[in-house]
C-alpha cells in the first residue's frame, strides 16, 4: 500500500514580533518534523528569527535562498528546486512547514511554493498578521472607515502610475518602499497629502521607527518599510 503523502503548511508567522504568532501557526509549527524559510542569498532569514522562540530543537530546516534583485524574481529555477526538495519530504511522509512573513498570499513567496506543490500535495495556508494591519496599529492611524475604499500600491511601480492611483484612492498603503522612498515622497508631495502620510520602518520589531513622511531623511529605505496615506474624511 503507498503511503500517503504527507501535508505542506504555508505558515503566516506575522510582521516581526514573535508574540504576533497565531495558535493555529504556534502548534503546526511544534509538531512538523521539517521546517522552510526564505532568505537572501547571503543573508540571515528574518522569517526564522522571528519563529526562532517556538522552533523546537532537532527539526529538519531548509533555507530557502532566492536573489532579491529587481529583473530577477521571482527565480523560477530556484523556486522549481526547493519546491522539489520539498515534495521528496513530503512524499517520504515528512510534513513541511513554510514560515512566511506577514501573510502566505498578500505579497508572499510562499505563493511560489504553493503553485509547484499544492496540485499534488495536501496543502494548509494560514493566515498571519500582515505588515498592513502592523503598521497601522504602531502609527495610531486607523486605515479607512464607512464606506472608505483601501489601495494597495507596491513601491516599485513608476511615478505617473503611483500618483495616478494614489489621487483616487480614499487611502492607501505604499509597500516595499526600500529604495524607492524619494519617489514615493515626491508623489505624496505632489497630490498635497504629505500631512496625511506616515512612515514605518519594521513594524513591531526591535528597530521599528514610526515618522511624519515628512520628517523621513532622504535616500533609501528598509524593504520592510511602508507609508501609509488617508485623504481627510469623516474617519
Amino acid at each position: 500500500m503507498a503511503q500517503k503523502t504527507a501535508t505542506l503548511y504555508g505558515l503566516g508567522i506575522g510582521p516581526g514580533d514573535p508574540e504576533l504568532i497565531t495558535l493555529k501557526a504556534h502548534r503546526i509549527l511544534a509538531a512538523a518534523p521539517v521546517i522552510a524559510y526564505p532568505a537572501t542569498e547571503t543573508g540571515d532569514s528574518l522569517a526564522r528569527a522571528i519563529a526562532a522562540p517556538h522552533i523546537p530543537p532537532g527539526r529538519t530546516e531548509i533555507v530557502i535562498r532566492t536573489p532579491m534583485v529587481p529583473g530577477r524574481f521571482p527565480a523560477h529555477g530556484v523556486y522549481d528546486a526547493y519546491a522539489a526538495q520539498i515534495a521528496g519530504h513530503l512524499d517520504a511522509g515528512r510534513d513541511v512547514a513554510v514560515l512566511c512573513e506577514g501573510d502566505p498570499f498578500f505579497y508572499g513567496s510562499f505563493m511560489y511554493l504553493h503553485d509547484r506543490l499544492a496540485p499534488a500535495h495536501p496543502t494548509v495556508v494560514v493566515p498571519g498578521v500582515s505588515s498592513l494591519g502592523a503598521c497601522a496599529a504602531v502609527a495610531g492611524a486607523p486605515l479607512v472607515s464607512r464606506a472608505d475604499v483601501l489601495t494597495v500600491i507596491p513601491g516599485p511601480l513608476d511615478e505617473a502610475d503611483m500618483a495616478d492611483r494614489l489621487a483616487r484612492s480614499d487611502a492607501a498603503a505604499i509597500m516595499k518602499v526600500g529604495r524607492h522612498l524619494d519617489k514615493v515622497r515626491a508623489v505624496v508631495e505632489s497630490l498635497g497629502l504629505v500631512d496625511r502620510a506616515w512612515y514605518v520602518e519594521y513594524a513591531t520589531m526591535e528597530k521599528q521607527r514610526v515618522l511624519p513622511l515628512r520628517d523621513v531623511p532622504a535616500g533609501a529605505a528598509p524593504y520592510f518599510s511602508m507609508v501609509l496615506v488617508a485623504r481627510p474624511g469623516d474617519g
